[in-house]
C-alpha cells in the first residue's frame, strides 16, 4: 500500500483521529486517538479505490476545462504556453 493513499483513505473514513503508520502497511498502522471502531483493510482498500478515481476524475475535468478554455480562445495549447512564458 502507498503511504500517501492509506493516509487519505484513514483520514477520510475517521476523520478527526490521529495515528502513526510504517511503510504503508496497514499493520503498523497504532492509533492515537480513534473515534468508533477501526476500519478493516477491506474498508481502507474500498476508500482508496475511491480516492483514486476521484483524483482521475478531478485530472479529467481540469484538462476538459482547459481544452473548453482553448478552444473558446481558439488558441493551440502551444500557443497558449508562449503567450504565459
Amino acid at each position: 500500500m502507498n503511504d500517501k493513499y492509506l493516509v487519505k483513505a484513514l483520514q477520510s473514513l475517521r476523520a478527526g483521529s490521529e495515528f502513526t503508520i510504517s511503510n504503508g502497511d496497514y499493520s503498523t498502522i497504532e492509533w492515537h486517538i480513534l473515534e468508533g471502531t477501526a476500519p478493516t483493510e477491506a474498508e481502507i482498500d474500498a476508500e482508496i479505490v475511491k480516492i483514486k478515481a476521484q483524483e482521475e476524475a478531478d485530472i479529467a475535468a481540469k484538462a476538459a476545462e482547459k481544452a473548453a478554455l482553448l478552444s473558446k480562445l481558439g488558441i493551440t495549447e502551444e500557443e497558449a504556453a508562449l503567450l504565459l512564458g
